[in-house]
């Protein structure tokens, strides 16, 4: 089985290389950028299954880069670190394609956990049509490209839209209550969900 490749963004050297060693010990294959300006080729040539982000960078911040990764990747997970909490940082990281956040100070079992939790959530197969699609009513659900299609109508995704919907189209005629949700998209049962995110579909 070939190693998880991991693209860790971080500034900081110190908690870079504990970090990088503390996931290598767990079999992780790891690529470590310290510059926010090199990080785009390296993910192009390392290819990596997941990344994390530390939001203060030198060159170009994480978010920013988050919302490159997105243009190239629509399905690499992306955790932030921070040490920013305010509510619109964490809008707009979300907004740019993250998936998940760690707050600075963190230990290494809360980053595991999240790095695993996304991964299992990334590789669980997909219940597709014979189309690749997913078909919910009078919809055709294209997950790869974030698009709803009906008719010649278009309705584009966020990143965010996707995976909630993804996660509800993989678990048909089941109720998914909001604080699993929470865990398997963000990561975190306190964040707020806006309500119409909630809706159902017209079929």
């Amino acid at each position: 089985m070939s190693q998880t490749k991991i693209l860790y963004v971080e500034d900081e050297q110190f908690l870079g290389k504990i970090v990088k060693e503390s996931l290598e010990s767990r079999s992780y294959l790891v690529s470590m950028i310290s510059d926010g300006n090199k990080v785009i080729q390296e993910f192009k040539n390392f290819v990596p299954d997941i990344c994390i982000l530390d939001v203060m960078l030198p060159g170009k911040d994480g978010i920013a880069l988050a919302a490159e990764i997105r243009i190239l990747n629509s399905g690499v997970p992306i955790i932030f670190l921070t040490a920013k909490t305010q509510t619109e940082d964490l809008v707009s990281g979300f907004k740019a394609g993250g998936n998940d956040y760690v707050k600075k100070p963190f230990s290494m079992e809360e980053l595991i956990v999240r790095i695993e939790n996304l991964l299992r959530l990334q590789q669980n197969p997909d219940r597709l049509n014979v189309n690749g699609n997913f078909q919910i009513g009078s919809f055709s659900y294209v997950p790869d490209v974030m698009e709803l299609r009906r008719q010649g109508e278009v309705i584009k995704l966020s990143h965010k839209e996707n995976q909630l919907l993804k996660l509800l189209v993989q678990n048909p005629h089941e109720s998914i209550d909001r604080n699993s949700i929470l865990q398997n998209i963000w990561g975190d049962d306190h964040f707020f969900i806006p309500v119409i995110w909630m809706c159902i579909l017209p079929v």
